[in-house]
């Protein structure tokens, strides 16, 4: 189903419902809930404890519709469209996890929707804004006309979103409103520290210390595998169970 933001989203019903916060997961850049959460079993195991799971994809992404412009991909117009989806799910309180660029808007969460966060996964998140190293004009010149960027970084990211064939034009627009709206963490307004999961091989979240340090009783745990391995492996799903069952 589609939400009224324009987000595909798929729905998890528990065979018996045990009373519990309903559960948001929010896939990383370049990916989508299908491959993030439902391919790795997370999205049936946490409906297997009772739990309705909301599995949206994120603008240009999966099965939802690219941006339109940059401002539509900037991070709390996003995070505002997450607490939308659950809103017309009719959950109130909710947990959510996040992997990677979905990390980072879990952060946002509680602004978007005060007062309705619980227990919250945030795995592989970069300590610092990824894309704010990209030149955005060579980026679009490498997706339109097929110019290849001179910086290794942007060229880099140009291959990633060039792979997602007519799909790349929105990805590059949703990389120029993260980069506009970047992450730079200094507090965090959820009611429960957060829990932070990183893979022990990746060199994405060099730093998460950092992070951890700012909120008070944050906890940081690691994983087997690097930036991708962390995320499919089994010992991240059964971080996000046991966090999640309190």
């Amino acid at each position: 189903m589609h939400s009224r933001t324009g987000l595909h989203v798929r729905t998890f019903i528990p065979g018996e419902d045990a009373e519990l916060p309903a559960v948001l997961l929010v896939h990383g850049f370049g990916s989508d809930g299908r491959r993030d959460w439902v391919d790795t079993g997370i999205a049936e195991a946490l409906a297997g404890t009772g739990r309705v799971v909301l599995v949206p994809d994120l603008p240009g992404h999966g099965e939802s519709p690219a941006p339109s412009t940059p401002g539509e991909a900037g991070a709390p117009t996003l995070a505002a469209a997450l607490a939308t989806v659950v809103d017309e799910a009719g959950a109130k309180g909710f947990d959510a996890v996040g992997y990677s660029l979905g990390a980072r808007l879990v952060w946002a969460l509680p602004e978007a929707a005060p007062g309705r966060v619980g227990r919250t996964v945030l795995g592989g998140l970069s300590p610092a804004e990824p894309f704010e190293a990209v030149d955005v004009p060579a980026l679009h010149r490498a997706v339109t006309e097929g110019a290849e960027p001179a910086d290794p970084f942007t060229a880099a990211i140009a291959g990633m979103v060039r792979a997602h064939g007519d799909r790349a034009a929105g990805l590059a627009r949703c990389v120029e409103g993260l980069r506009a709206t970047p992450f730079a963490p200094r507090s965090w307004t959820g009611a429960t520290p957060p829990v932070l999961v990183v893979g022990e091989d990746d060199v994405m979240t060099r730093g998460i210390e950092r992070v951890a340090g700012l909120v008070d009783g944050a906890e940081l745990r690691t994983v087997p595998g690097d930036h991708h391995g962390a995320l499919t492996g089994a010992a991240f799903r059964r971080t996000v169970l046991d966090v999640l069952a309190g």
